[in-house]
């Protein structure tokens, strides 16, 4: 998990400086993208996935100290926070796109929906992942302690990239 989590790393390293980049070279029309997005929509989302990483932590405490039904109800909501941030991104891309804002409008909504897109498919791993996790806490005679570890660890990793994303593309200037 820790080699899929540092690569991870890497590439949304590398994608979050080539759009620095780009950003530079073009600041007007990355600024005015950036306008166009709803930023209460953009917060929403990263409140949500602060509080789904809060329970899953919840979840790997629970797990340490043997409450294995406190660790699948915090697990459980973590994974329903991540539900929840995946429906309020499809609703703020079918708002984005009904207002005329497609991948190939500008550079900015070509990043915007790249970038939204891959973080996207990391969250729905992440609700799989998660899935695995209670899955084992489910069983607490053979419940794997790496294995609920490493699930948190890797949904940490993608509220940590969210928060970049969030960052980039809502609110610096």
């Amino acid at each position: 998990m820790w080699v899929m989590v540092i690569g991870d790393l890497l590439i949304f390293g590398a994608y979050f400086i080539i759009f620095m980049v780009h950003r530079a070279l073009n600041p007007d029309d990355f600024l005015a993208g950036q306008q166009q997005l709803d930023l209460t929509v953009g917060a929403v989302n990263t409140v949500v996935l602060l509080t789904s990483s809060w329970f899953v932590a919840r979840g790997v405490v629970a797990a340490r100290v043997g409450n294995h039904t406190a660790a699948v109800r915090f697990t459980g909501c973590g994974a329903m926070c991540g539900a929840l941030f995946i429906a309020t991104k499809v609703y703020e891309w079918s708002a984005t796109a009904g207002d005329g804002h497609s991948l190939s409008e500008t550079e900015f909504f070509g990043f915007y929906y790249m970038l939204t897109g891959v973080h996207l498919f990391h969250v729905a791993l992440g609700l799989l992942i998660l899935g695995i996790v209670g899955r084992e806490l489910r069983t607490p005679h053979r419940c794997r302690m790496p294995m609920v570890e490493s699930g948190a660890v890797y949904w940490h990793m993608v509220d940590l990239l969210w928060i970049v994303i969030f960052t980039l593309l809502y609110v610096m200037r």
